[in-house]
Order: structure tokens, then C-alpha cells, then sequence
């Protein structure tokens, strides 16, 4: 048990650590290639932020747990608006002047919608995998559109040379598979031990532990006063969760899905969701203040209470 505990705090760690380097050294590249700030930050530093997510979800399905990978996807982008968002709030209030984030928004809402039709069947098969994977190079085009249109870089790039690029790309990649396997391991091994199902385990330690890289990056963003940023990377991180991270226990190790959780653990999503648009289409300058902050974070505090509550 402490050997499993151990595992993931150092399973998480070098989680955090080696996506930045990925991300790091992938965007240098890209931008060396000629890829816009823009694009380069849709794109590559959108999927480095969800690469935890996308590691583990595919170590979990190839270690025959497809319910861990899962509850990753979908308690990662509760965690993500619930706990980022809210606890970022609390900080600092939250006001995007993007013209653009209405779109992205609409991505969002689009792709969750598209993962719960797909799970409306209790059954998460290779179709739907297929179908959520194209849903994503979908969303990369509307992203490629939508960046042309735009004046301003999404995101700072680090400036290196290729080959000190594709060593930290390499390294950083190479590090997140590692880890990624050291973290499945261990909460497969506390949910074996405590009698706690692996779906929970995903949806409450693996997706907190990786929703650390968005929590930092988002309160990092907003003290810089890069509000656009802090929203932009919990937005953008949810549809890779659910078009990439989704698809792959699909494409890997089809399985089951419990209805309670599909009302409940999909349901508070969806409910989310929803409510983080309609608070932006309703609030002037889209922003999100202090008691919707707070509110957010008492709804993720009583989801967690919920499902510690009814584990056995």
C-alpha cells in the first residue's frame, strides 16, 4: 500500500515535469517547421497539458483497465472546470476579452454532447473510438481557421536549437510513458486493496494528479494577468480529454460502462458544461467571479463526498 502510494506521488511528479518538457521541445520544433504561435498553441501545447491524461488513459487500456482510463477523461475535465476554474477564481476573477473563445466554447459543448451520445449504450466500443478521434482532426481544422484570423500569439514559445528540441521532445515523451506506467500501477494497486472500484480511482486521485499541469498553469496564467490563457487552457484541454483521451480505451480495450455512472460522473459534466457557457454568454466581458468560483468549487467538493460515500 505505501509502495503504491509512493508510486503515484512520483508517478505524478514526473508526470508534470516531462510534459513540460515535451510540450517545450515540441513547440520548438513546430515553430522551427514554420507553425504559427497561434496554431502551435491550439495545438501542441493544448495536447502537451492533456499528454498525462493521454499517457495514462492508454497504459491503463493496454493493463486491461479500461475503467480507470475512463474516469480519467471524465473526472480530469470535471477537476479542470470545476477545481481549476473555481479555485483559480477564488484567486484572481476570471475575465476573457477573446473574440474567439464563443467558438472554442461551441467546440466544447459539440464534443461533449458527441461522448455522450456514444455512451448513451452503457458501452464504449472501436466505432466510438473512431468517431471521437475524427471528431478531434476535425477540431484541429476549425483550430488551424480560426488562428489564421487571429492577431495575437496564444502562448510564449520557448526558443531552442533542433537538436537541443529533439532531446527534450524525446526525453520528455519518453519520461511520460514511464511515469504514466509507474501512476496506472499504483492506483490500480490502492483500488485492489481498499475495494474501491478503478473508475473511481480514475475519477477522483488520477484526475486531480492530472489536472495539476492546467491548476498551475491556469494560476501562473492570471497573476501574469493573462486571463485569456488560464480559460483558454481548461477549454482547450477538455476537448483533447474527451475527442483523444476518450477515444483511446475505445480503440484499445472496448468495454462496459455502469449506468450510475453515466448519469452521474457524465451528468455533472454535461451539467458543468453547460453552465460554464451559459456564465459566459450571460455575464458581461465572459468572465467568472469570485461566488461563481466558490460555487464551483463546493459543487467538486460535494461530487467527491458523493462518491467516497456510496464506495461500498
Amino acid at each position: 500500500m505505501l509502495l503504491a502510494l509512493i508510486a503515484i506521488v512520483i508517478g505524478l511528479c514526473l508526470i508534470t515535469w516531462s510534459a513540460s518538457c515535451f510540450v517545450n521541445g515540441a513547440a520548438s520544433i513546430a515553430h522551427s517547421l514554420g507553425m504559427s504561435p497561434m496554431l502551435v498553441g491550439l495545438t501542441i501545447v493544448a495536447f502537451g497539458t492533456s499528454a498525462p491524461e493521454i499517457l495514462i488513459s492508454g497504459v491503463a487500456a493496454w493493463q486491461d483497465a479500461p475503467a480507470l482510463a475512463i474516469g480519467n477523461a471524465v473526472g480530469s475535465n470535471i477537476a479542470n472546470i470545476a477545481l481549476v476554474l473555481g479555485l483559480t477564481a477564488l484567486i484572481v476573477p476570471l475575465c476573457s476579452q477573446r473574440s474567439n473563445i464563443q467558438l472554442e466554447l461551441n467546440i466544447l459543448l459539440g464534443a461533449t454532447i458527441l461522448a455522450g451520445i456514444l455512451l448513451a449504450d452503457q458501452y464504449l466500443g472501436r466505432l466510438d473510438g473512431i468517431l471521437l478521434f475524427t471528431g478531434l482532426i476535425i477540431c484541429l481544422y476549425l483550430f488551424k481557421c480560426s488562428s489564421k484570423n487571429a492577431s495575437q500569439p496564444s502562448t510564449e514559445i520557448v526558443s531552442m536549437g533542433r537538436l537541443r528540441s529533439l532531446f527534450w521532445l524525446v526525453t520528455g515523451l519518453t519520461l511520460l510513458i514511464l511515469s504514466s506506467r509507474l501512476l496506472v500501477w499504483g492506483a490500480i494497486d490502492i483500488a485492489v486493496r481498499l475495494g474501491v472500484s478503478e473508475l473511481i480511482i480514475g475519477l477522483t486521485v488520477v484526475a486531480i494528479g492530472t489536472s495539476i499541469p492546467e491548476l498551475a498553469t491556469s494560476i501562473i496564467s492570471v497573476l501574469r494577468n493573462q486571463h485569456d490563457m488560464a480559460i483558454g487552457n481548461v477549454v482547450g484541454s477538455n476537448i483533447f480529454n474527451l475527442l483523444a483521451v476518450m477515444s483511446l480505451p475505445g480503440l484499445i480495450q472496448p468495454s462496459a460502462i455502469a449506468i450510475t455512472s453515466l448519469w452521474r460522473d457524465y451528468g455533472l459534466l454535461l451539467l458543468l458544461t453547460v453552465a460554464l457557457i451559459a456564465n459566459f454568454r450571460i455575464r458581461n466581458g465572459n468572465s467568472i467571479n469570485r461566488p461563481v468560483g466558490g460555487l464551483l468549487l463546493l459543487v467538486y467538493v460535494g461530487y467527491l463526498a458523493l462518491l467516497y460515500t456510496n464506495v461500498n
